[in-house]
């Protein structure tokens, strides 16, 4: 099977282009969207717009902590589309107390594993993982900012190691990396 990674900037095209390779292949698709519950109206707007993109007869699973969870989906999906593995990472920084500084300092490893033990289950199917691009940018300022930047860093590197093709999406245009 495929495993396909589409990385970029934010609002950069990546989960429309997702979407369309999904759409290229046919079949049924599983979409698991990791965002969380939106806190505000402009997050409430980009998922809305997020649904009405894709196809109704598409299955979601909405999941920001455990998207490994669509292992267990009743009904059969021959394809896969996680939207973001960007947002997995941050949904799992934000649950870390900053003054726990042995769990903030173990947090990126333990993603890096965790999502180790989980790729090779990605070869049962097809799937496209969707991903923020964290390196073009400057060090975050905080320390929290620079703890998602390395946990996510290392979940990217890792993921594109794995993946048969690598995307990354620049001003909506899809530029081949890998495959």
């Amino acid at each position: 099977m495929s495993v396909v990674m589409v990385t970029g900037g934010v609002r950069s095209g990546k989960s429309a282009f997702a979407e369309e390779i999904c759409r290229s292949w046919g079949g049924r698709v599983l979409y698991v969207a990791t965002g969380g519950t939106p806190r505000d109206e402009e997050m409430r707007a980009r998922v809305e717009l997020h649904r009405q993109r894709r196809p109704h007869d598409w299955g979601l699973i909405e999941e920001p902590l455990e998207p490994q969870k669509w292992l267990s989906h009743p009904e059969p999906y021959d394809i896969v589309l996680i939207d973001s593995l960007s947002s997995w990472v941050a949904n799992r920084v934000m649950g870390i107390d900053e003054s726990d500084r042995e769990k903030f300092r173990r947090l990126p490893e333990e993603l890096e594993t965790e999502w180790n033990r989980f790729l090779p289950c990605f070869s049962r199917q097809k799937t496209v993982i969707v991903t923020d691009e964290t390196g073009l940018g400057g060090v975050a300022l905080s320390p929290m900012g620079r703890l998602f930047q390395e946990a996510l860093g290392r979940v990217n590197q890792l993921t594109a190691r794995f993946a048969d093709e690598v995307w990354m999406v620049v001003s909506g245009i899809p530029w081949r990396l890998k495959g």
